[in-house]
């Protein structure tokens, strides 16, 4: 439901904040006042096309902004799922447009900027408008589908029907896609038998590329370890002068001083630690130069191996050091393949099964849209008639889709029809040209399914075009109906209709000699009194036409 909406500087408003509430509410005043700024402004806020020509001249942005109480659990559920939840207030929603005096807009759903496909996503779900160039989530097929699923309370059915379209159309995707790359899978399977069984000859080891040039570097340079380690340990322990004997004759000299100062205690320390150290270093570089070998023939399959390895990844075009898991994702590729045939048998299987499920609950749908159709064309019909539209037909057309293939809402095509002139061929809703009929059309079909529909605001922009007297009373008086069961707001010039409103609020242009603004103003007791009394009565409003208004406010009190 619109709990409020603040409106700055759009076409002729300054500045513009109005609290609605739930009930029928009418907006009234004389023409050109600007009663449709709040639907235009509506319209904008969700995701209408906007103009620099809708900003207020000499401002530099228009700015709209309506606070929605989500009354609808899918609604929130949306906002949740889309991430546009206010967590600090759940059950609201800010929607904000601004608009520059160049045309650029900006959309805001609590907060968060978004674009315009989704502000009219999300207001299709919120305010549904009727009018000529608003919004008409009416005319839609889908909405249409809807209304009348609702209606036949097939919900619960609908819902379990898209499930299994869903499931059928995955299961088939998979054996249609299997199912051509036979062909296909035949060639990759012949190459792919090959490449596995050419790299299982090879018998490649995991991280053996890592462990061979390891041993390859070592290997070719195994002439320069030898004679440097050789050296090394020569100079360690072995010549005469070697640094293990020197180390030795300095360790006894000081040992021997330290009798004389026990301050070179800690050097001898040091120095007899060092002495071990090079004698374990030395004992290690021996059995190192033991170990180490010159070994031709190694180095030649060592050489040999690398380079298959190189080669081999290059004629699968990746890394060398890719090769191990290439060999793993080859193998795991033909062993799917090769359990290919089982896999569509099974997928065949499964589409038939959905696809059976499908159809058994299809036929069970398509019998109760049948059986609600007609009901639900016969009750919107007799309002239509009440309207002042006696010659109107209203049909609800079920055409069968000739298919042996599920489809997503169902086994038929679903649409409004109408002709509002005896002799006319009937014609889908979606292609009636008067506002005022699509208007009076579209109030039936609402105060039928006012009870079955998900969206809580319905705007009426001047239903009651070219109606008078008796009819515009009754048109009032189902807008006041539907007000029990939705908010409800229009814009009238009917006295009848105003008068049965739950609240009204009067549109009036504020004129100076530098500005013109637009105003709207609650009226209550009197002041409505007068407002009634004018559309009413024209430009002289006498004690009798007041006395017709107060009578007129009374009869909806009763």
């Amino acid at each position: 439901m619109l709990n409020h909406i603040t409106i700055k500087n759009l076409a002729v408003v300054d500045f513009l904040e109005l609290e609605l509430n739930t009930g029928f509410s009418v907006l009234t005043g004389e023409t050109g006042a600007g009663k449709s700024i709040l639907i235009d402004a509506l319209g904008l806020v969700l995701g209408d096309r906007a103009e620099a020509a809708a900003v207020r001249y000499g401002a530099d942005r228009a700015d709209i902004t309506a606070d929605f109480d989500l009354q609808n659990p899918q609604v929130t559920r949306w906002l949740e799922d889309n991430e546009l939840d206010d967590a600090d207030n759940p059950p609201a929603c800010l929607i904000r447009r601004t608009i520059n005096a160049k045309g650029r807009s900006r959309g805001f759903v609590n907060g968060q900027p978004v674009p315009l496909q989704v502000l009219r996503e999300l207001g299709e779900k919120l305010v549904n408008i009727h009018g000529q160039n608003t919004h008409q989530a009416l005319l839609k097929t889908d909405e249409q589908r809807l209304l009348l699923d609702n209606f036949a309370g097939c919900n619960s059915q609908r819902k379990e029907l898209n499930e299994y379209y869903q499931q059928w159309k995955k299961k088939s995707s998979e054996y249609q896609k299997l199912q051509q790359d036979t062909s296909e899978r035949d060639a990759r399977l012949e190459l792919l038998r090959f490449q596995v069984q050419e790299l299982a000859d090879f018998d490649l080891q995991k991280n053996e590329l890592l462990q061979l040039e390891d041993e390859h570097k070592r290997l070719s340079n195994a002439s320069r370890l030898i004679e440097t380690s050789r050296a090394t340990h020569y100079q360690l322990s072995e010549e005469e002068n070697s640094i293990t004997s020197r180390i030795s004759v300095s360790l006894s000299d000081l040992t021997t001083l330290r009798e004389l100062d026990e301050s070179l205690g800690p050097v001898v320390e040091l120095l007899n630690v060092a002495l071990i150290q090079i004698d374990e270093a030395g004992s290690e570089l021996r059995h190192y130069i033991d170990d180490l070998e010159l070994d031709p023939e190694r180095l030649h399959w060592l050489d040999e191996r690398i380079a298959g390895i190189y080669d081999l990844a290059r004629k699968h075009h990746i890394e060398a050091d890719e090769l191990y898991a290439h060999i793993e994702t080859l193998n795991a590729e033909l062993q799917q393949l090769e359990n290919a045939d089982s896999h569509l048998e099974n997928l065949a299987e499964e589409v038939k099964t959905s696809q059976a499920e499908y159809f058994k609950l299809a036929k069970k749908l398509t019998k109760e849209r049948n059986k609600a159709s007609s009901l639900l064309a016969e009750q919107v019909m007799s309002h239509i008639h009440e309207l002042g539209m006696e010659h109107c037909v209203f049909e609800i057309h079920l055409q069968s889709i000739e298919s042996d293939q599920p489809q997503q809402h169902g086994m038929e095509m679903i649409e409004f029809y109408v002709t509002t002139n005896p002799g006319q061929p009937l014609r889908a809703l979606s292609k009636v040209v008067s506002g005022g009929e699509l208007s009076r059309i579209s109030l039936a079909i609402q105060v039928v399914t006012a009870q079955f529909s998900d969206i809580p605001t319905l705007i009426f922009d001047e239903v009651d075009v070219g109606i008078g007297g008796g009819i515009a009373e009754m048109v009032g008086g189902k807008l006041r109906l539907l007000g029990s069961n939705s908010q409800v707001l229009c814009v009238t010039h009917q006295a009848q209709v105003a008068s049965q409103a739950h609240t009204h609020f009067h549109v009036k242009k504020q004129i100076d000699t530098e500005t013109t603004a637009t105003q709207i103003q609650l009226l209550e007791n009197n002041p409505r009194i007068e407002e009634i009394s004018r559309m009413l009565g024209g430009v002289k409003i006498t004690e009798q036409t007041r006395s017709h208004a107060r009578e007129m406010l009374e009869s909806v009190k009763r």
